[in-house]
């Protein structure tokens, strides 16, 4: 049922942006969402963070800087410099080959082959639902680098998170409370740096921002985190495979676009890679 959530909530993420684009630069509404998230938390999270050591803040605030900042701007400004929304979220959604990859070659962690095959056989799907919707752009060649950047940036603090010892975690809110700090702090140099960061007096603004703060920050980062703890990493990033065709489902009841058969044949692809992956896992306990 977390997982579920995760992919409801995740999904919503793009959404908002999309709902979001007509009303305010992309950074400016991620800026605000971080700025009311932090004022909404703050009285319930204060007193454990005055009682935190200043090492895990630190650890922490570094995470949230990756997970967050480093995540978002390479998602967004890429899209911004001319990088086609749907390629940069297949980027987006590589997320589990990289976390795999820094996770061989970093770390030295072995996957079993079922593994890898389930992370390859989800990211089929993933390309059978979205390649209607990719083309090239005019970007600047750079630039397509950076949801590839954002994707691994995610990815690496993914892994942090995962291997940080037990006396560096902090609580869910009070972490991400302190996230959305220091990325407001790096939103508003770059948007800040390109224009005004006062927010627009429009309906379409202030619900942009709610929808953020609501479904993608409480609760798609809230959820990330959590099924962090509970599972593993690899387990968590394949189950993003299905965010791409959940997302379609939300563009259908929202803004009503088609559906077909061709991605709920995707879903179903990923959905078998991602029951490989925890298959696999399952077997790599059982023999532990």
């Amino acid at each position: 049922m977390l997982e579920a959530g995760l992919l409801l909530t995740w999904s919503s993420g793009f959404i908002g942006a999309r709902f979001s684009i007509d009303y305010a630069p992309a950074l400016l509404v991620v800026f605000w969402r971080c700025v009311v998230v932090c004022l909404l938390l703050l009285p319930f999270v204060f007193r454990a963070l005055l009682k935190t050591p200043v090492s895990v803040l630190l650890t922490n605030a570094g995470i949230g800087l990756l997970a967050m900042a480093g995540y978002l701007t390479g998602v967004t400004q890429g899209i911004a410099l001319g990088v086609p929304a749907g390629l940069a979220a297949l980027c987006a959604d590589l997320l589990p080959l990289g976390m795999a990859l820094l996770a061989a070659l970093a770390l030295g962690e072995r996957l079993a082959r079922q593994v890898w095959l389930g992370l390859i056989v989800g990211l089929v799907g993933v390309l059978w639902v979205t390649h209607g919707a990719l083309v090239l752009g005019d970007a600047p060649l750079w630039a397509y680098g950076l949801p590839v950047a954002g994707m691994f940036s995610l990815a690496v603090a993914t892994l942090w998170q995962k291997h940080a010892s037990t006396s560096q975690s902090m609580g869910l809110l009070p972490n991400l409370w302190l996230q959305c700090f220091v990325s407001s702090f790096a939103f508003a140099a770059i948007e800040g740096s390109q224009g005004s960061l006062a927010p627009i007096p429009t309906t379409g603004f202030v619900l942009s921002v709610v929808w953020t703060v609501a479904l993608s920050t409480l609760g798609g980062y809230g959820l990330y985190w959590i099924c962090l703890r509970r599972t593993t990493a690899t387990r968590v990033a394949s189950v993003l495979y299905l965010s791409p065709p959940i997302t379609l489902l939300w563009a259908w009841a929202m803004f009503d676009e088609p559906l077909s058969w061709q991605m709920a044949s995707g879903m179903a692809i990923s959905a078998v890679g991602i029951w490989l992956v925890v298959r696999a896992e399952a077997r790599q306990r059982s023999a532990a």
